[in-house]
């Protein structure tokens, strides 16, 4: 995997060139919080990752392995798609690389590492031919940009992460090469977002996924306790008190005064307790 020197393992930047399945969301802005693996968050040290696939706009891909049997394309980000060869497709790459690159620019992109130590090759196509490549490498001392995947990516016009991004954030885990580990991954990848029409339709449907799922998690956070700050009533009394039966919003009560407690730097009295909690439960929708 990138970073590391042959003969040695290490941790190793992953956006390299190495990759696991984790979330496998690569959507628009490839957050990170979804499918968190040590992987994803920038290291790998003893697994796997193979990577031979086609990678270029994802409507041109999905429309192209629409009409050819065994062909699918899993979502990346930046409107990207990636395409798993098969063994059947990677015998007959050099015509399915014409035929696609007369639309569009393709990239051929192959990665192999094991605990750290491996290599990946990279070309890019347009036009009908091969105008960049192969450029292969199993040292990773120069400059990230100039790695072969990295470098192929740029030349589809994959866009680099913001100012201030972490050094490993390369174009490699911009687009979401690191979502999917080996084949397997990406054609599960690829089946997840089989019902959509096209990219826009995937985007917008992975979009109010992760939205609603923040919400969720929101909604957790909210009737969660805090550790270690006490409240002066318990479940039970706060059930008595409010009319309430057992469940989330008890949860959300006893929050609602280790907030209190918080706020004010002090314990809250039984007595303020449950005033609180009486203006507390008349409020709409708590």
């Amino acid at each position: 995997m990138a970073g590391g020197s042959p003969g040695r393992v290490r941790h190793v930047p992953f956006g390299a060139s190495a990759g696991v399945r984790l979330d496998a969301f690569v959507g628009g802005g490839n957050d990170e919080s979804e499918w968190l693996t040590p992987l994803q968050r920038g290291y790998c040290a003893r697994m796997s990752y193979r990577l031979d696939a086609v990678i270029g706009d994802f409507d041109r891909l999905r429309s192209w392995a629409d009409g050819v049997t065994g062909a699918v394309v899993a979502p990346l980000a930046q409107r990207l798609g990636l395409l798993p060869l098969s063994a059947g497709l990677r015998g007959d790459l050099p015509r399915i690389l014409r035929d696609l690159s007369q639309s569009g620019p393709m990239a051929h992109v192959e990665a192999d590492f094991w605990g750290g130590d491996g290599e990946q090759t990279a070309t890019v196509w347009r036009a009908g031919a091969q105008e960049w490549g192969p450029a292969q490498t199993s040292e990773f001392s120069g400059s990230r940009e100039d790695w072969p995947i990295n470098a192929a990516l740029a030349r589809l016009g994959a866009a680099p992460a913001g100012p201030g991004a972490p050094d490993y954030r390369d174009l490699f885990m911009e687009v979401g090469l690191g979502q999917g580990r080996d084949e397997e991954d990406w054609r599960r990848a690829a089946a997840e977002s089989r019902d959509a029409t096209d990219y826009d339709e995937w985007y917008a449907s992975e979009q109010a996924r992760r939205e609603s799922a923040e919400r969720a998690a929101a909604e957790r956070a909210a009737t969660q306790r805090l550790p270690d700050i006490p409240v002066p009533l318990n479940g039970r009394e706060i059930s008595i008190l409010l009319g309430i039966p057992p469940g989330r919003r008890i949860g959300a009560a006893i929050r609602h005064l280790q907030h209190m407690h918080v706020d004010r730097g002090r314990p809250v009295s039984r007595e303020e307790a449950e005033a609180a909690l009486r203006t507390w439960a008349a409020q709409p929708e708590v």
